[in-house]
């Protein structure tokens, strides 16, 4: 039996984030000089706890610079931080290719202006991971997001679900979660925190919710579908299949649907998120990427790795629990921060 949990779905007062790409209208924010100040003042705040989240990596790399000569020693240590900041060997050595390269096509003498061709090497290496997520391409936008457990999926659905509704989308939430406990109570908790409907199902068959929902939406004129998926980690491959059976019955829902799959990842757990990206991808064909926990023991390199390994976009990162803490991915703003 499928259970709808009906609330009102509303759209935020707050003109933030203006993150996505629009069709006309969905963009018709009124400006205000308190919303710029608000949005400024956000801006600024998040800056902060971005750099403050990096701060461990930031540290191991600036520290090289100082007072430090230009020789295969300063190159060696450089090397060495970006492989502990989990960047990884091949996204390591052709930064440092590329580094050396510059250092003397433009004869640099100074170790800091090293340090600043270093962070427009690296802003250039990640700027393929920078896109915006796109609305208004289907109605309605159906959105399949995937994770192992613990990378803050459900709670970066909810995150997801009000930014929406800031962008005058309404949503509604299919709880196909149906493998780990309380993950559907947990998922309807932010349904009725953003005043979203969620969709589950009582014979925990997430197919079936997942058809469900694609069904609802396109009745009542939903916007955007998003749906949960159980956790799972790629070595579980018969959960794997399940993922790959959402996929197709969504797509016997709605032609050309899920249009996005995303992926969550925990930025702490390193070389492993980028084997994850790869199984993830393998599987279902990722069209995104949300890095999660990007605090004080996250280490960033492992962005470098994907962008070299496997370039998937990454829509968005986040680091607390905050509404706030989930914005979209900027090369230049994570560099700086990285390399401050």
């Amino acid at each position: 039996m499928t259970h709808i949990v009906a609330c009102l779905i509303t759209n935020s007062d707050f003109p933030m984030f203006s993150f996505f790409k629009k069709k006309p209208k969905i963009d018709d924010h009124v400006s205000t000089p308190v919303a710029e100040q608000v949005a400024t003042e956000n801006k600024q705040s998040w800056l902060k706890r971005l750099k403050a989240g990096l701060a461990k990596t930031s540290n191991n790399l600036s520290t090289l610079f100082i007072g430090a000569q230009i020789n295969d020693d300063l190159y060696e240590e450089l090397e060495s931080a970006l492989l502990m900041s989990d960047a990884g060997m091949e996204a390591t050595l052709a930064l440092l290719s590329e580094l050396k390269k510059q250092v003397r096509e433009q004869k640099i003498t100074q170790a800091q202006d090293v340090k600043a061709a270093l962070k427009v090497i690296l802003t250039r290496f990640l700027a393929p991971l920078e896109k915006p997520l796109e609305l208004g391409r289907h109605q309605p936008l159906v959105m399949m997001i995937a994770g192992v457990n613990g990378a803050g999926k459900t709670t970066t659905i909810g995150k997801l679900a009000k930014h929406l509704q800031n962008h005058q989308q309404s949503v509604l939430l299919a709880a196909g979660d149906t493998f780990r406990a309380a993950a559907r109570e947990q998922l309807t908790v932010w349904g009725e925190r953003n005043h979203v409907t969620v969709i589950s199902q009582e014979s925990g068959d997430p197919a079936a919710v997942a058809f469900d929902s694609v069904n609802s939406a396109i009745a009542r004129g939903i916007n955007v579908v998003m749906i949960d998926t159980a956790g799972r980690l790629p070595s579980q491959l018969h959960l794997m299949e399940e993922l790959k059976k959402v996929k197709r019955v969504v797509a016997k829902a709605l032609t050309d649907a899920p249009h996005e799959v995303l992926l969550v990842i925990d930025g702490n757990t390193g070389q492993n998120a980028l084997a994850q990206v790869i199984a993830f991808d393998d599987a279902l064909g990722l069209t995104g990427l949300v890095i999660t926990k990007l605090d004080g023991t996250a280490k960033g390199g492992i962005l470098a790795a994907i962008a070299k390994i496997r370039p998937i976009p990454v829509y968005f990162i986040g680091m607390g629990e905050q509404i706030e803490d989930l914005q979209p991915f900027k090369a230049d703003e994570f560099v700086d921060a990285l390399l401050n």
